[in-house]
């Protein structure tokens, strides 16, 4: 039997390898599950660019359950996700990164096994830089859309991460002392296009937003498409 799930997704990098993983399985994936948090203080969710993930569901051909979450703090904001887990005819949920965020896999374990759902992290056994390079060698077309350490300033909003300067980036993770796949918030991404979509978002107008007093910032996009391809 094929198994199903869904995936939580932002749109970013880390969600993206992990449903690229599901269909490389074999896998029957049901729904892409979003959430926009109320702010960058969320303790779970990423900020920026999640709205676009309607378009993201468009390009892949995936149905996408849109959350708005209300709430802040680790267990309220997975408590807010009960209503769409018990709805789920899923056999599991995967989730990106290679298992740093303890936090949030441990939060939304606890929601998902109310209702018989494992929850997933298909790359937990590797380390930052070893999914890091497999991610940058996938083929997909990755934006950053926030960054939060120093080491990286306002001119990598909008940026793509790449092969070209992959190796840039790692010295620069070494140097400030950043996770290079940005887990514990240190930088989040957008995927715009890749092996697995059959459509590419195309940016249209964009602004940066940033704190010079936290030297942070995120990009806000204001009007994006798809293209073919």
């Amino acid at each position: 039997m094929v198994m199903k799930v869904a995936v939580m997704y932002s749109g970013g990098k880390d969600s993206t390898m992990a449903l690229n993983y599901a269909f490389e399985q074999g896998w029957e994936v049901q729904a892409l599950i979003s959430v926009k948090p109320k702010s960058t203080e969320s303790f779970l969710y990423q900020y920026a660019t999640v709205e676009w993930t309607r378009l993201s569901s468009e390009a892949l051909g995936i149905p996408a359950i849109h959350i708005k979450s209300e709430k802040i703090g680790a267990k309220d904001e997975a408590d807010e996700l009960e209503d769409t887990f018990r709805n789920l005819k899923v056999d599991a949920i995967l989730m990106g990164g290679v298992g740093l965020q303890e936090t949030q896999i441990r939060e939304l374990k606890r929601v998902a096994a109310k209702f018989g759902i494992s929850i997933v992290v298909p790359y937990q056994n590797y380390t930052s830089e070893e999914l890091f390079d497999r991610t940058v060698s996938s083929g997909f077309d990755i934006m950053l859309t926030d960054v939060a350490t120093d080491g990286l300033g306002v001119e990598w909003l909008g940026k793509k991460l790449n092969k070209s300067n992959a190796d840039e980036f790692k010295k620069l993770s070494k140097k400030f002392g950043f996770d290079v796949l940005g887990e514990g918030g240190y930088y989040n991404t957008l995927v715009v296009d890749g092996p697995i979509f059959k459509k590419k978002i195309e940016i249209v107008k964009s602004r940066q937003v940033w704190d010079t007093k936290t030297s942070s910032g995120y990009l806000e996009i204001e009007d994006a498409k798809l293209g073919s391809k």
